[in-house]
């Protein structure tokens, strides 16, 4: 009998019950190991929350584990007369709180969807339609992390309090990433957006959820090109955690078009960066190699309703132009004459332009 009938070798039975623990319980592995108090608490058993260890903690962490655990209590509900092609569309559409939605389709939808996309609150302190702050009160989150009784008895002379502005955010967020994770195929990947608020504690978190093994990619998105001009350090971007369920996942690459920009040339689709700079910290004073006029064509328009532009001053560029910042004061431009000419102005198509502004700048 042949190596390729019958194994000449026994199954690593040990390997292999790792690895389906691992599948189904994978926020119980710290650094590859299981972490046996995570385990007892995913089974809905106490865990010992003395002994030290490395790992994501906070005050309410088991009642998120049980408020993950606890059945749902809500039904689906179609409603065809709102639907559109209801018998035969192959799109849902659910309006409910997600906790409980995703409660209701671990059975359905277990192990069956290719990507998930999730847009949580940011912890910001802000507003928006649904609470986006889950900042609880001092003394609420002092008597629940055990740092004083319910008669308001301080038990600890050092007491913490900046885990608090983090602890209900975390709380929110655990069992519906938990759950989501139930949800995505064995190749399937998740999306998460985030900000500078939660961004360190959600990676932790989804480590710990999904498996560091699984962390694929933090992209950075640019929200704000200008940034918040008064700042000492410009806030230009967000991040986008990505993560895979498993190492079965295969990312294809995305072609980029041009759809998205909103003018249109004989080159082809493009936007408009301003030549000016807004910022009050650089203009005429410290940058004057970079205070100049620009004349402007009231007469000479391309397509796109934008003004041609020139360095020299004649009958047809008679309107003059000087860099203002933001607040109205002498600013400079971002390209020297140098870089206008020989970048912005030669060739068939130059790619500077002027526009109209509905303010003074």
């Amino acid at each position: 009998m042949t190596e390729d009938k019958l194994p000449l070798t026994s199954q690593d039975v040990l390997t292999d019950r790792i690895s389906v623990l691992s599948e189904l319980f994978p926020e119980v592995f710290v650094e590859g190991k299981i972490d046996f108090e995570q385990l007892k608490l995913a089974l809905g058993e106490s865990a010992d929350e003395g002994r030290e260890r490395y790992g994501l903690s906070w005050a309410g962490k088991s009642e998120a584990i049980r408020n993950l655990q606890a059945q749902s209590v809500g039904t689906l509900k179609p409603v065809p007369e709102e639907s559109v092609n209801f018998e035969t569309t192959e799109n849902l559409f659910i309006e409910g709180d997600n906790l409980e939605v995703l409660k209701l389709l671990q059975k359905s939808y277990h192990n069956q969807i290719k990507m998930i996309y999730i847009d949580p609150p940011y912890n910001t302190g802000k507003e928006f339609i649904y609470p986006d702050n889950f900042r609880e009160g001092l003394e609420d989150y002092l008597r629940f992390s055990g740092q004083k009784n319910g008669e308001g008895i301080k038990l600890t002379t050092n007491t913490e309090t900046s885990g608090r502005i983090h602890s209900n955010w975390l709380s929110m967020i655990y069992p519906r990433l938990f759950l989501a994770r139930n949800l995505l195929k064995d190749d399937g990947v998740i999306f998460v957006s985030i900000d500078d608020n939660e961004i360190a504690n959600l990676r932790l978190l989804m480590n710990e959820i999904f498996g560091a093994e699984n962390f694929i990619c933090q992209i950075i998105i640019q929200s704000n090109k200008r940034g918040q001009t008064y700042k000492e350090i410009s806030k230009t971007h967000e991040y986008l955690l990505l993560y895979s369920k498993s190492d079965f996942y295969n990312l294809s690459e995305i072609s980029k078009g041009n759809s998205a920009l909103p003018h249109q040339d004989e080159i082809g689709s493009f936007e408009l960066w301003e030549l000016r700079n807004r910022n009050p910290k650089f203009g005429r004073h410290n940058r004057p190699n970079l205070y100049f006029p620009i004349y402007v064509s009231p007469t000479i328009v391309d397509s796109n309703g934008f003004f041609k532009i020139s360095l020299t001053k004649s009958e047809d560029f008679s309107i003059e132009v000087f860099p203002k910042n933001s607040e109205g004061n002498d600013s400079c431009w971002r390209w020297s004459k140098n870089k206008i000419e020989s970048e912005g102005l030669l060739g068939k198509f130059p790619i500077l332009v002027a526009k109209k502004k509905r303010d003074n700048g």
